[in-house]
């Protein structure tokens, strides 16, 4: 799982770097818009909705602008779009596999976005099952490390269904089937312990190590995809070493 916790790390720092740029709000506001209109607009009863209301404040988006969108997305107020979810499959540099989902309201835009930026940056379109098959859906949690140990954390999601706590770095995560997502971030709450997200994610089954210049050229290709506006969620098997990681930072 080395891989999929490097790729988590990278990940999150771009989400900080999205966020700062105003991509991220425009993101978080559609999850919240999809989970309202299908769960209801009722956090209480609406777990999807509630973690994505959740990781938006965590992420500073304004509550007018959370309100709204449950709202839109319940229907409650006019203006919801008619979002759908599309997965796309692709490889990068060095065989990686990328999987891109979309939530747009064109499918042929989404489709000509992705298939373009792809190709432009040293990706290929991928047929519909060749590169999903590598990745298994899970409940995936993210908790600032702060004072906390992993045996703190251990301690508070074991009974939950917690499989696996990973070291990020700054940050924990803590992976369980889909299923117990919920009882695992139950659990967090009820120990005291903040969480920054917690929602369902495709983990890699196996990664691919990267060089320098490998991991420079799927940076910029996730780069590209993540600046398209259908562009959701990306998911890689990519793995990016610490030291390969320290000189793109550098």
């Amino acid at each position: 799982m080395s891989g999929h916790s490097k790729w988590a790390t990278t990940k999150h720092k771009k989400a900080v770097i999205d966020a700062k740029r105003g991509k991220m709000f425009a993101k978080l506001i559609k999850n919240i818009e999809v989970a309202a209109r299908t769960g209801g607009g009722d956090p209480a009863g609406n777990p999807t909705l509630y973690d994505a209301i959740q990781k938006a404040k965590k992420s500073s988006v304004p509550n007018d602008n959370i309100d709204r969108a449950v709202k839109r997305g319940s229907g409650l107020e006019a203006g919801g779009a008619d979002w759908q979810t599309i997965m796309y499959e692709g490889y990068g540099a060095n065989g990686v596999a990328i999987l891109i989902e979309c939530l747009t309201d064109n499918r042929n835009r989404a489709a000509t976005e992705v298939r373009t930026r792809l190709t432009r940056n040293n990706g290929t379109f991928a047929d519909a099952g060749s590169v999903s098959y590598l990745f298994n859906r899970k409940g995936v949690v993210i908790v600032p490390k702060g004072e906390l140990t992993e045996d703190d954390i251990m301690l508070a999601v074991l009974e939950a269904g917690a499989e696996e706590i990973n070291d990020l770095g700054e940050e924990f995560e803590v992976v369980s089937e889909p299923g117990d997502l919920i009882a695992v971030r139950t659990a967090l709450q009820g120990a005291g312990i903040e969480y920054d997200s917690a929602e369902s994610s495709l983990v890699p089954t196996m990664t691919v190590e990267l060089d320098e210049d490998g991991a420079r050229k799927v940076l910029k290709l996730v780069d590209a995809l993540e600046d398209c506006d259908d562009v959701q969620n990306i998911y890689s098997n990519a793995d990016i070493s610490d030291e390969v990681m320290a000189t793109i930072d550098a």
